[in-house]
This record gives C-alpha cells, sequence and structure tokens, in this order.
C-alpha cells in the first residue's frame, strides 16, 4: 500500500504564511501525496504550484464551523474551484443535525455537492467529537443520501480529532462505496495504521512528513 497517496497534506492555520504553503506543496511533490489541503485564500497559488503533479488540491468549505449559510457554502465552493480545487471539505450544518433538522442537513450538503458539479470531489465533515453516536449515523447517511463521495471525521479546530471507533462507526455506516477521510490528530504512522485498519480510506493530516518518515523508518529494518 502507498500510504503517501492516502494522505491529505494539510496547513490550516490562520497564520499560514506563503512561505509555508510553498514548502508544503514542495513536500507532497517529493512524496507524491494525494493533495494538499489549504485554506480557499490559497488554493490559487497551491494550483499553481502543483501543476502538472499528480497532487491534488484540497480546500475548506464554511470552515470550521458549518454556520455558513448553504447559498455560501455554495458559492464558496465554486470559487474554490474555478482556482484549481479539486477537492472539497465542507463542514455541515451542525446545529441542524442537534435540532433534528435533517432536511437542511440534506440540503445543505446536496448544494455543495450541485455546486461541485462533477468538478471536484466532495468531502462532508461531521465533527464527530461533538455529535453522539446516532447523530454521526444520521449525518453519514444524509451525506450519502446528498451524493457526497466522502465522510469525513473532523476539522481538527473543535475538541477532538479522528477515532478508530468512530471511522469504523462511519464505514459501517456508509458502506465500501464511499469513502472515509480521518482527520485531526493524526500525527505518526502508528495512528494512522489504526485509523486505515479501522476503514478509513483517506488521512488529513499535517504531520504527512513524518508520518513517512515513520515509514521510511520501518522499512529499513
Amino acid at each position: 500500500m502507498n500510504l503517501a497517496r492516502l494522505i491529505d497534506h494539510t496547513l490550516l492555520r490562520a497564520d499560514a504564511t506563503k512561505n509555508e504553503i510553498t514548502k508544503l506543496t514542495e513536500e507532497a511533490k517529493q512524496y507524491e501525496f494525494a493533495s494538499v489541503c489549504v485554506n480557499p485564500t490559497w488554493v490559487a497559488y497551491a494550483a499553481e504550484q502543483l501543476a502538472n503533479t499528480n497532487v491534488k488540491v484540497c480546500t475548506v468549505i464554511g470552515f470550521p464551523l458549518g454556520a455558513s449559510t448553504s447559498a455560501t457554502k455554495a458559492f464558496e465552493a465554486r470559487n474554490a474551484i474555478e482556482n484549481g480545487a479539486t477537492e472539497v471539505d465542507m463542514v455541515i450544518n451542525i446545529g441542524a443535525l442537534k435540532d433534528g433538522n435533517h432536511d437542511i442537513v440534506e440540503q445543505d450538503i446536496k448544494a455543495v455537492v450541485d455546486a461541485a458539479a462533477g468538478k471536484a470531489l466532495v468531502k462532508v465533515i461531521i465533527e464527530t467529537c461533538i455529535l453522539t453516536d446516532e447523530e454521526k449515523i444520521v449525518a453519514c447517511q444524509l451525506a450519502v443520501k446528498a451524493g457526497t463521495d466522502f465522510v469525513k471525521t473532523s476539522t481538527g479546530f473543535s475538541t477532538g480529532g479522528a477515532t478508530a471507533e468512530d471511522v469504523a462507526l462511519m464505514r459501517q455506516t456508509v458502506g465500501e462505496h464511499i469513502g472515509v477521510k480521518a482527520s485531526g490528530g493524526v500525527r505518526k504512522l502508528e495512528d494512522m495504521e489504526k485509523l486505515i485498519a479501522a476503514g478509513a480510506s483517506r488521512i488529513g493530516a499535517s504531520s504527512g512528513v513524518t508520518i513517512m518518515e515513520g515509514k521510511q523508518s520501518t522499512s529499513s529494518y
């Protein structure tokens, strides 16, 4: 298994500089990560840096709270795709989910799916750390109904990140034809291996280089 091709090499800090984004894209090219995941303001630059490579440009929508309107999320997704994003990770309307307003949640996701219009993969962030298991299941079911390509555990900006237990629950809920992305707190090779074993098909991590160095170290024995 080529672990690098499962990693979205991520830098979503508010204070990220151009030099740091450049370093991110250079690392992504070196290790051949699946994508870089950056805030929308950096999409055009990342796309320019990664032109003629196999590394995709991923960005985040309605991030990190998910509390933007559906129209705003749809515009943000369209704009990001115009700027070169080929994957968009959107945060659900978490308050609506907790209120039991499932139609609102589904339509919110569908607004981004429709905006992507097959031009970009859509990953739906459900923020597992603040949901009950029942809410996690419902969120995944709604994401599938809305036509998403992936469900994703976390923003990495809330109270916790990915766990093997949540990944297993999400995989069981969505089946084998929808991707499951584990993100938040994935810092070591062992973390990644546990999440893949639980059912993750993509990993979001700011520690992609550390993970790959761990893989190289293990392979040398």
